[in-house]
């Protein structure tokens, strides 16, 4: 019975892979009709759809080829029209303009000629008062102000009395002279072979000392001189005098008030004098020498002055070149503070064919351009090199002596040119 079972076993392990490997057969099969068939009709398929690109193909050929016939027809059509237009068109190099026109436009026409040109460079100033001649009065050592002698505007003469100040350290300095001075005049006059050199020698240091530092404050030998009388009672008053003659232009400060060391007081100037600062622009080189003269307009005033001075540094709040003239004013007719005009004159060393700055007109290509007559109303622009400028003149090259070139409505000449070469097509 054992046996029987195991044979039975051993038979149907050997039979079930024989069957699952005829399945696996069988599926395989199966599987290879289906691709087979979906692969047929997927060929099917594709065929449709090359049949479709090819009569787009043709189509699409057929397209192209018109619409290359069609834009060369446009071109060739386009190109003979852009050629007849230009073939026929010339921009105009000059103007015609008639009697009528040139005086309304106020055109002015000259022969050029070479020549010495004199001219004139301006420069704006200002007038000021000589330092040579001006004082500012102020007090040594910090003062009070007691009373005023002069009034805003009066002239003064050398010594006259300005300002009456008190100050502590002079009221000092006045007692240490008065001090120092009886002591000197008891010495100097027993004399050096009595009170002995040493002695002799300090009592004429003191008073010398004494005697400076009271003229180091403002005093003069007169105020020093009362001083040696025994009544005087008020140290510490003392008086600024004038120190030069003139008039005063400023005296701001009122009576009573404190003031300190440097303070100015009083301005003096004497006016028959004046300086004149011209600012010329810091890139100008013309050469001033010293004596030159110069032309002034202030105040509807005109005179002459020299130049006396130069600046050698660029003014950092102008940024101008200073140049300082000398003017005479024995009339008082100019007055520090005003504002000027000045004219400086030359003239050309050898001749120069020069034409005014309103002959100059910019060309289409930006080179400068002036227009020269070649006919009575026909105008043609010439292309210049610009040289120096000469006061209202430029010096040019480019043209000749004896051309006659518009010196004034060069603008309107040009305008007529370009009208003579607009196009309205905007070729």
């Amino acid at each position: 019975m054992k046996k029987t079972l195991i044979s039975v076993f051993a038979l149907t392990l050997l039979t079930a892979p024989l069957s699952f490997v005829q399945a696996e057969e069988d599926a395989h099969q199966e599987a290879g009709h289906d691709h087979a068939a979906s692969g047929d009709d997927h060929q099917e398929v594709t065929g449709e759809e090359g049949e479709y690109k090819e009569d787009h193909g043709e189509e699409g050929e057929h397209e192209e080829e018109g619409e290359h016939e069609e834009e060369g027809d446009h071109e060739e059509e386009g190109g003979h029209g852009h050629e007849d237009e230009n073939g026929g068109h010339e921009e105009a190099a000059t103007a015609s303009i008639n009697a009528k026109q040139k005086d309304l436009a106020g055109i002015e026409v000259a022969t050029l000629e070479s020549r010495l040109v004199d001219y004139e460079i301006y420069a704006p100033g200002e007038l000021l008062t000589n330092g040579y001649t001006s004082y500012h009065v102020s007090p040594r050592v910090a003062s009070v102000v007691l009373r005023r002698h002069v009034e805003l505007g009066e002239h003064v003469t050398k010594g006259q009395p300005l300002v009456t100040l008190f100050s502590e350290t002079v009221a000092q300095a006045q007692a240490d002279y008065r001090k120092a001075f009886p002591e000197w005049k008891r010495i100097s006059g027993l004399g050096r072979s009595v009170v002995g050199d040493q002695r002799f020698n300090t009592a004429k240091a003191n008073i010398e000392a004494a005697r400076a530092t009271l003229l180091a404050y403002g005093l003069n030998d007169d105020d020093i001189g009362a001083l040696k009388a025994s009544g005087v009672d008020s140290l510490g008053e003392y008086m600024l005098r004038a120190r030069v003659d003139g008039a005063v232009l400023t005296d701001e400060f009122e009576q009573g008030q404190r003031v300190e060391a440097g303070q100015p007081l009083v301005t003096l100037a004497d006016e028959s004098e004046l300086w004149v600062e011209a600012h010329l622009p810091a890139s100008s080189d013309i050469v001033l020498e010293k004596g030159a003269e110069a032309e002034v307009r202030a105040a509807g005033r005109v005179a002459l002055a020299t130049v006396s001075q130069e600046a050698h540094t660029i003014d950092p709040v102008t940024r101008t070149r200073i140049v300082r003239l000398e003017l005479d004013n024995p009339e008082d007719r100019f007055h520090p503070g005003m504002f000027a005009d000045v004219y400086f004159r030359f003239k050309t060393s050898e001749p120069v064919l020069a034409v005014p700055e309103t002959a100059l007109m910019r060309g289409a290509d930006g080179d400068w351009t002036v227009y020269v007559e070649e006919a009575e109303g026909e105008y043609e622009p010439v292309e210049v090199e610009l040289g120096r400028s000469i006061g209202g003149l430029r010096e040019v090259s480019g043209l000749a002596a004896g051309q006659r070139v518009v010196l004034r409505g060069a603008f309107f000449v040009a305008s007529e040119i370009a009208k003579g070469g607009f196009d309205p097509h905007n070729h």
